[in-house]
C-alpha cells in the first residue's frame, strides 16, 4: 500500500510538472485531498488571501512632505533698512502686525507713513505683507500642491480688485518658485494711488506683498515702476525669510 502510494503521488507530481505554471498554483499546491489546508496543517487559503489583503492605511495615497514647518517671525522678515527706505517716516518702524491666532500658518505685518516735504508737498507710502504656510494632507494634497492652489485664488482677489484702472499682470522673475505682479491704480482721498501687489509661492508657502503710493499737496504720485521695483525688493526679502526660518 504504501509503494502504491508512493507511486500515485510520483505520478500526480510529473503530471502537474507539465501543467502551465498558473495552473500549477490552482491545482497542484497540495498532495492530499484537502485543497484547504498547506501540507504542514497551517491556514486555510481563503484566511491566507484575507490577511494579504491591504488595510485602509496601507492603501492611502502618500503625499509629498511639506518643505517648510515654520514661518519667519513677520514684521523682521524684511530688513529695517529696507522698510526705512520704502516708507520713510513710518509711524512704527519696526511694523504692526496683524492678529493672528496660528503664527505657524499665518501671519502679516504692515508699515505706513507720511513723509512732509513742506512746501514741495508730502509723500503717502504703505507696505504690507503675509505669510500663508500650507502642511501636506493625504486628503487635500501635498503642501506645495495646496500652495499652488492657493495662489491662483489669491491673485484672482487683486486683479478682481474693485475700482482698479491701468490693471495689469506679469510674472515676477526671481521671487521664490514662482511669482506673479499686478499693478494697477485707485482713486482715493481724491489722490491717484499706485500699487504693486506680488503673490509668490517658495514650496509650501504663500507670501503676499502689496506697496503703494500717492503725492499729497500738490506732489506728483510715484511712478509705477518706483513701486514695482520696491515691491520686488520687500518680496525677495520675505521669500528669503522663510527658508532662513527653517535652516
Amino acid at each position: 500500500m504504501q509503494r502504491s502510494a508512493q507511486r500515485t503521488r510520483l505520478s500526480r507530481i510529473l503530471a502537474c510538472a507539465a501543467v502551465p505554471v498558473m495552473l500549477v498554483a490552482a491545482g497542484c499546491s497540495s498532495d492530499s485531498g484537502d485543497s484547504g489546508k498547506t501540507e504542514g496543517g497551517g491556514q486555510d487559503k481563503t484566511s491566507a488571501s484575507a490577511s494579504a489583503t491591504p488595510s485602509p492605511s496601507q492603501t492611502t495615497k502618500a503625499v509629498e512632505p511639506a518643505k517648510f514647518a515654520k514661518l519667519p517671525e513677520v514684521c523682521k522678515a524684511i530688513s529695517a533698512k529696507t522698510t526705512a527706505s520704502l516708507v520713510p517716516k513710518a509711524k512704527t518702524k519696526n511694523g504692526t502686525p496683524a492678529q493672528s491666532s496660528d503664527l505657524t500658518s499665518r501671519g502679516g505685518c504692515s508699515w505706513n507713513g507720511l513723509d512732509d516735504k513742506g512746501v514741495k508737498g508730502s509723500q503717502y507710502r504703505w507696505l504690507d505683507v503675509s505669510f500663508y504656510r500650507y502642511d501636506s494632507d493625504a486628503a487635500l494634497g501635498s503642501g506645495q500642491e495646496r500652495a499652488q492652489e492657493n495662489l491662483a485664488k489669491e491673485l484672482a482677489k487683486v486683479q478682481g480688485t474693485e475700482g482698479a484702472k491701468k490693471l495689469r499682470t506679469f510674472t515676477a522673475s526671481g521671487i521664490g518658485d514662482e511669482a506673479k505682479t499686478v499693478t494697477y491704480q485707485l482713486r482715493k482721498t481724491d489722490e491717484d494711488f499706485v500699487y504693486a501687489s506680488i503673490v509668490a509661492r517658495t514650496g509650501n508657502v504663500l507670501v503676499l506683498l502689496s506697496y503703494n503710493g500717492a503725492g499729497y499737496a500738490g506732489a506728483d504720485a510715484p511712478s509705477e515702476r518706483t513701486i514695482v521695483d520696491g515691491a520686488a525688493k520687500a518680496a525677495k526679502e520675505a521669500v528669503a525669510a522663510v527658508a532662513a526660518a527653517n535652516k
